[in-house]
């Protein structure tokens, strides 16, 4: 079958199989690519229109218990690190709101303190933003035990994100080092049943193959999540894997475009995260529809894969998305829009 054929299929919402999922993921010739991206941008606009969610970013503790092999913040990683008060991050929240997010993503490593007596302090936090900011919240906790997830919606989140990088388990065991693949896929089925809307995401370039990578997206798409993605691994100081090649973020860009030849509805974020802003529009006309890892500058706040980029400088202000959306012809979301597909997500559901 050629290339055109599976595009077609999968944007007639025809199932394709992994392996035709795997030729899609492994293309590479210049027109192909424009047939791709140009397909995945069209049934993204048929589903959402020109609209785009605006995500605001308060990764507001950077100690982890966890050895990860690819994580800046590894526990063993000697470096600085922060943990932001109830006050800070009420206050970085209050400002994203004013300054037009949709939603705000309270991240933190598996903070040791954070996550003591059944997680205390991050609910606090939690319950905080809701009653004090009233928007809607992410929490990225990382893994959790079962009967946390109740308290967590209880506390005002309405969305629970824990990427699993990979489903291919002996990569897994070799990238989370000492972590259990199945408590962490758990982690979306126990969201779900109480109550959350779910995030899965997989890292591009950790050493997967192309039917790993096909795999893994209809895995994440199988569990129900609303919201999928795919982030470019970047090699960090101080772990196994600093001196692991990059791959390029074109696969990245492949995989958000498949995503949403097979997944039309859900959200797929475009994440400033791997290359800034610059990497914005590639992801959009890939076919995302959701703008992450936007961080206020000067505010002594990290990102993940590249805890600097763009930060400072203001380019992953809010101020500087809305204006470059603007130039690409696309429109941030009401926070009113942006609630009520919350609303229609959670009806989906029966909540």
């Amino acid at each position: 079958m050629s290339i055109t054929d599976i595009i077609e299929k999968a944007k007639s919402n025809v199932e394709i199989s992994t392996d035709d999922i795997a030729e899609l993921l492994s293309i590479r010739k210049k027109d192909d690519l424009s047939e791709l991206f140009s397909a995945a941008a069209s049934v993204r606009d048929r589903v959402f229109g020109n609209k785009v969610f605006i995500y605001g970013f308060v990764y507001f503790s950077t100690h982890c218990r966890n050895n990860c092999a690819f994580c800046y913040y590894r526990r063993t990683n000697d470096l600085p690190r922060y943990r932001k008060t109830k006050e800070e991050v009420l206050t970085l929240s209050g400002s994203l709101k004013d300054a037009g997010i949709n939603l705000v993503d309270l991240t933190m490593g598996e903070d040791p303190l954070m996550c003591s007596d059944d997680h205390r302090g991050f609910l606090d936090i939690v319950s905080g933003v809701k009653e004090e900011i009233s928007i809607p919240i992410m929490v990225s906790p990382g893994a959790v035990q079962e009967n946390t997830f109740t308290k967590f919606r209880e506390a005002g989140a309405d969305w629970f994100a824990c990427y699993q990088e990979t489903y291919n388990r002996d990569l897994f065991s070799k990238l989370r080092l000492e972590q259990d693949f199945d408590h962490r896929l758990n982690q979306k089925i126990w969201a779900k049943r109480a109550g959350l809307l779910t995030e899965d995401g997989i890292m591009v370039g950790l050493g997967e193959t192309l039917e790993d990578r096909a795999a893994s997206i209809v895995k994440m798409g199988s569990l129900g999540c609303e919201q999928i993605r795919a982030m470019t691994f970047v090699p960090q100081k101080g772990t196994p894997m600093e001196n692991t090649r990059p791959t390029e973020p074109l696969d990245e860009l492949i995989s958000i475009a498949v995503m949403r030849l097979l997944f039309p509805d859900r959200l797929i974020p475009a994440s400033l995260d791997v290359e800034g802003i610059a990497g914005l529009k590639s992801r959009l006309d890939a076919g995302a529809n959701v703008i992450t890892s936007i961080v206020p500058p000067h505010e002594d706040l990290a990102g993940v894969a590249q805890h600097e980029l763009d930060i400072d400088n203001g380019h992953r202000s809010v101020s500087h998305v809305l204006q470059m959306l603007d130039e690409m012809g696309k429109k941030a979301a009401a926070n009113s829009e942006y609630e009520s597909f919350l609303k229609e997500l959670k009806a989906k559901q029966g909540w």
